[in-house]
């Protein structure tokens, strides 16, 4: 059964059949007509849309966190996970910036949503946080340690060169990088007033 996700529509279409339901994806199939008048069986994976944050401190640096799960290495990135039903990407956002950091910020603006693979029903929702305060002690799921790693704007940027960030902003700091003008429209991005 397709998951109810009221924020957006779904790439899957309404005759489509679960056929394998997982803990992270799940497996869609439904017949499609091809050109010729032909028809075959079109298959797309699903899972929970994801957001990320990148919190702006009050000095203007990004916070960001070292991230280990078992079972794979640990990597930079911003705060962010699952967005859960029911929630919105927002609600998603301030929900796993708290647990992550303890931090909660003043305003969110959605920088970019991004489909990254054609096959796979999922977006990620990529934040920027202002006003950003420490309110509470981090408090991740039991499944992950977090470590929280403030970084400059252009540390941010050469840690995508390096390989050390995993992160959905990596192709705009690339760009940015060799850019000058997408550095300056980073830089307008990542003004703490903005």
């Amino acid at each position: 059964m397709k998951k109810d996700r009221k924020y957006r529509k779904s790439t899957i279409p309404d005759n489509a059949k679960c056929v394998f339901e997982g803990v992270i994806f799940d497996v869609y199939h439904w017949e499609q007509e091809l050109y010729d008048g032909s028809k075959t069986t079109f298959e797309k994976l699903a899972r929970d849309d994801t957001v990320i944050v990148i919190p702006i401190l009050n000095d203007g640096r990004l916070l960001l966190t070292l991230d280990s799960q078992p079972g794979r290495d640990p990597y930079l990135t911003g705060p962010g996970g699952r967005v859960d039903e029911g929630e919105t990407p927002e609600e998603a956002a301030r929900r796993e910036l708290l647990e992550e950091t303890g931090y909660t910020c003043d305003s969110l603006t959605l920088v970019q949503e991004r489909k990254p693979e054609e096959k796979l029903d999922w977006i990620v929702y990529s934040y920027v946080g202002r006003g950003c305060r420490q309110i509470q002690q981090p408090n991740p799921g039991v499944g992950e340690k977090v470590e929280l790693n403030p970084v400059t704007l252009d540390e941010f940027v050469e840690l995508a060169v390096t390989g050390r960030l995993h992160s959905e902003w990596k192709l705009k700091l690339l760009e940015a990088r060799l850019n000058p003008r997408k550095m300056e429209e980073l830089r307008n991005v990542f003004a703490p007033g903005s």
